[in-house]
C-alpha cells in the first residue's frame, strides 16, 4: 500500500488552490474543475469539489468543518516563509516558535479553515 494523498473537500476549488499555491510555492495541477492537485516533493494534497463527493449523500465531507487534522509542510527555514506570507495570511494562530521537541513552527489557517503547519526540523 502507497500513501497517495489528503484531499480537501471545498465549495470554492479555486480560492483554496490559489492560496495553496501561494504557501507551497507551487502550481497546481488542474485536470478538471472541481479538482487541483498540489505536488510537493513525495506528498500530494488534492482540493476538490463537494460535486466530487456528492454521491456520498449524508456521509460526504463536510467543507470548512474540519477540527482534528493538520496539514504539515516541512520548511527549510520556517522564519522566511512566515514572513514571505505574512500579508497573505488571514488567520495565524501560531507566529513562528520554537516547540519544546525543537521544531520551530508556524500555524495557520487556510481560507476554509483548515489549521496549517510549516515547520522545520532541529539541526543536529
Amino acid at each position: 500500500m502507497e500513501f497517495a494523498s489528503i484531499r480537501i473537500i471545498t465549495n470554492n476549488v479555486d480560492r483554496l488552490a490559489q492560496f495553496y499555491q501561494v504557501v507551497t510555492d507551487t502550481i497546481a495541477a488542474r485536470p478538471a474543475p472541481v479538482f487541483a492537485e498540489i505536488r510537493t516533493g513525495t506528498s500530494v494534497l488534492a482540493i476538490a469539489s463537494t460535486a466530487t463527493v456528492a454521491m456520498l449523500g449524508e456521509h460526504a465531507p463536510t467543507p470548512g468543518n474540519n477540527s482534528s487534522v493538520m496539514i504539515e509542510f516541512l520548511v527549510t527555514d520556517v522564519d522566511a516563509e512566515f514572513a514571505r506570507l505574512r500579508d497573505t495570511l488571514e488567520d495565524i494562530v501560531l507566529e513562528p516558535t520554537t516547540m519544546p521537541w525543537g521544531n520551530r513552527s508556524t500555524l495557520f489557517r487556510d481560507p476554509d479553515g483548515n489549521l496549517v503547519n510549516l515547520f522545520s526540523k532541529p539541526a543536529n
